[in-house]
């Protein structure tokens, strides 16, 4: 064969680095947001009563240690597959990499049915339909938007979070004058030396934990991220420090500006809370809604469908995992299996059961991956060109993630 006949031969198509630092962060607080504050504070409410803000910011707490780790991590190694990548290099045993890829891939698969179940509580206000008829359409939409190329989901997507916030503020700006006042909170900080009411906390807490998920998704995305090295980490933080703000004013309005025990029974809370604070119909706040709901299960299909393609390249799940497709320059293959698996796991189980099973997913990943950094840390302290963060986080955040998962373990193997 003539050299001139090298140069024409056909390459594999490959991922395209089309995602800037706008775009990777909105694509991170879309899936923060939408995972969690729109469908589960009132559940939270129902643990923590008018504490809710507390368990938001023990949740919080929590995510931060190991963004920080995620930080680092994605900068070291801006690979598609992150996690599983991480504690290949970190802690170098196969199987327990693999074993972390399809965690991160159940996780993502889990929380998109989650939050599709979701999504049936918000369409419930317009119409009744049934919950199956709809679970199925969107997941054949959202597989096909995740199909159709990163640049145009990754644009959906962070438009509709802009939308999101837009959501949020409002709830936040109607409860407004309760939140100036904060009554109903400040009458009873005693109860805080209460051992129950510090159990109902944590309890929300590790609930509230699943509306900060999401962060970690934005490292699956690095193959397709504009100076990842830079941006990846830097979007990762501003992403958690936004929606911590934004989950912290929305549960100080609702514990401050309706029941406890009525929110709690809603299974579209945000509409309920609007409504009770306006006396107006929740029409707006329930398209918002139900546009957040959507972007989040988006956003994780997008990222389970790329550890697939990931864990496809190193040849930890099959190669047409890691097959692109020449036009949409996505796995396509990788996209429809995880679609499938979303619209199974919606139809199968409950919304808080579903939550609760991608806390623990999520709180194990999270422990291997700090434990994995720590690692590495003592090897290679101090890698040139990209963010370092002290050792002590990784090591606070392997025994918080771990601590927090066995109590909670503990709790429900009580309850």
């Amino acid at each position: 064969m003539a050299p001139s006949d090298h140069s024409t031969e056909k390459q594999p198509a490959t991922l395209k680095r089309a995602l800037s630092l706008p775009l990777v962060t909105f694509y991170g607080l879309g899936n923060i947001l939408g995972a969690g504050i729109y469908v589960l504070v009132g559940k939270v409410v129902g643990h923590a009563g008018m504490y809710a803000p507390l368990s938001f910011l023990v949740a919080a707490l929590l995510a931060s240690l190991s963004a920080f780790a995620y930080a680092e991590l994605s900068a070291r190694f801006p690979l598609s597959a992150g996690e599983a990548v991480y504690v290949q290099e970190g802690i170098g045993i196969e199987s327990i990499s693999r074993l972390v890829g399809l965690l991160i891939v159940l996780a993502g698969v889990v929380s998109a049915a989650t939050i599709l179940r979701g999504f049936t509580g918000y369409l419930q206000v317009f119409f009744p339909v049934h919950d199956a008829a709809a679970l199925l359409v969107l997941s054949l939409l959202l597989g096909a938007i995740a199909a159709w190329g990163i640049s145009e989901s990754v644009l959906i997507a962070a438009v509709i979070t802009v939308i999101e916030v837009a959501g949020l503020l409002i709830i936040i700006g109607v409860a407004s004058p309760e939140l100036i006042q904060l009554q109903a909170v400040a009458a009873d900080f005693s109860a805080l030396a209460e051992f129950g009411v510090w159990q109902g906390i944590f309890i929300g807490g590790f609930l509230a934990f699943y509306a900060f998920i999401g962060f970690e998704d934005m490292v699956n995305v690095a193959e397709e991220v504009q100076h990842p090295r830079r941006n990846l980490p830097r979007a990762i933080l501003i992403a958690l420090a936004l929606s911590s703000v934004l989950y912290f004013l929305v549960a100080l309005a609702a514990v401050t500006s309706v029941s406890g025990t009525q929110l709690a029974t809603s299974d579209a809370p945000l509409a309920f809370l609007y409504q009770q604070i306006t006396g107006k119909e929740p029409v707006l706040i329930t398209l918002i809604s139900m546009l957040a709901v959507i972007n989040g299960a988006l956003i994780q299909i997008i990222m389970a469908s790329r550890v697939c393609y990931g864990m496809g390249k190193k040849h930890w799940l099959p190669a047409v995992f890691a097959q692109v497709h020449a036009t949409t320059r996505t796995p396509v293959f990788a996209t429809g299996v995880v679609a499938l698996l979303v619209l199974i796991m919606a139809l199968w189980l409950p919304l808080e059961t579903l939550a609760k099973a991608t806390s623990y997913f999520l709180l194990v990943v999270f422990s291997l991956i700090n434990l994995s950094l720590w690692r590495l840390k003592k090897r290679q302290p101090h890698p040139a060109g990209i963010i370092r963060v002290p050792t002590w986080v990784p090591v606070s955040g392997f025994f918080a993630s771990t601590l927090f998962a066995a109590i909670q373990l503990i709790q429900d193997l009580i309850t």
